[in-house]
């Protein structure tokens, strides 16, 4: 196998774990290229044994690399898609994929223009609970309603708490997550949301935040996200017509309710979720396989975004659609 020379722009937290895993778990892609601003960019790229480019511009212009990587902060998302737009290079961008729908709009209208590859990391979805979720989805027969939520640490980077660099609060950085995954779970669309955000410890942007969300086939729920307690969960409830599907995506287990009964129901074990999605990704990009994450769907999670930022500062159900609705 003849790997493809990736770069990474932005070895931060996140961008550091795919670049740790390329190098170590890997062999389909090589890590060519990093850039990072600061300095501690020129040491990971000695640390493994790839160039450093201080301007993500020069790396996108490298011409030894054949795609990129992008886990940047969303304000930067737009300007760095219409570069890899331009030079043709396939794009696997973190999630948001922007920070409105008007510029996420435009990213998937560029990359289609140039017949450019686009992937959006939403690696929940390779998640083992989240991916038996939708596989046992059907034990619980016509589904009426649902909850779920993702409970996350206090946020540590500054960053997020910064409306001109994160675009939304948990919003846009949290539950972003949970309305991909409720779409790739449920396979239906989200049409309808009434939502509430809150700041708390003093924030400036939501870091609590609560939903009504209505789906496609008459499936209704609530949902919430928060950054404001020492807990992390992410849990997911179906009620059907058979019994209730339920489970934890942090906390790896999920378990069947019928009556007064609770079945613990086994899966596979969690692991990284980067690694299957960059062996995808390279299925994709060798054409061998499915586009895993297509911006179309990056998008939808954006525009469901919108809609409950809108619904919350309007205080009003909102409907989505082709862009936010009324």
């Amino acid at each position: 196998m003849n790997p493809i020379n990736v770069g990474i722009i932005g070895t931060g937290r996140h961008g550091a774990r795919y670049a740790n895993h390329i190098i170590n778990d890997l062999d389909c892609f090589r890590l060519t290229a990093i850039s990072r601003r600061s300095l501690v960019g020129l040491d990971q790229a000695a640390q493994w044994n790839a160039d450093w480019h201080g301007e993500w511009r020069d790396l996108i212009s490298d011409p030894r690399v054949e795609a990129i990587i992008a886990a940047t902060p969303p304000n930067l998302n737009l300007e760095i898609a219409k570069a890899c737009s331009t030079a043709q290079k396939p794009l696997l961008i973190e999630k948001p994929l922007a920070i409105n729908t008007t510029e996420a709009e435009q990213i998937v209208n560029l990359f289609s223009s140039n017949n450019t590859p686009l992937t959006v990391g939403h690696t929940l979805r390779y998640n083992a609970t989240i991916k038996a979720l939708k596989h046992e989805l059907p034990k619980a027969g016509e589904l009426y309603s649902f909850y779920t939520n993702q409970r996350l640490e206090k946020a540590l980077h500054r960053w997020l708490d910064d409306e001109n660099i994160a675009g939304g609060g948990v919003i846009l950085h949290t539950a972003v997550h949970m309305f991909d995954a409720l779409r790739f779970i449920a396979g239906r669309e989200i049409t309808r949301v009434r939502a509430s955000m809150f700041c708390r410890d003093n924030t400036k942007l939501e870091n609590l935040f609560t939903a009504q969300i209505e789906m496609e086939k008459n499936l209704v729920g609530t949902m919430d996200a928060s950054k404001v307690g020492p807990a992390r969960a992410g849990r997911y409830e179906f009620v059907g017509s058979k019994g209730q599907l339920q489970g934890d995506q942090v906390h790896g287990f999920m378990e069947f309710i019928k009556e007064a009964t609770i079945t613990q129901l086994p899966h596979a074990k969690q692991v990284s979720t980067i690694v299957p999605l960059l062996k995808d990704w390279h299925k994709f990009l060798q054409g061998k396989g499915p586009n895993p994450i297509p911006g179309e769907d990056g998008l939808a999670a954006v525009r469901i975004c919108d809609a409950c930022r809108q619904s919350a500062l309007e205080d009003k159900w909102v409907s989505i659609i082709d862009g936010l609705g009324s």
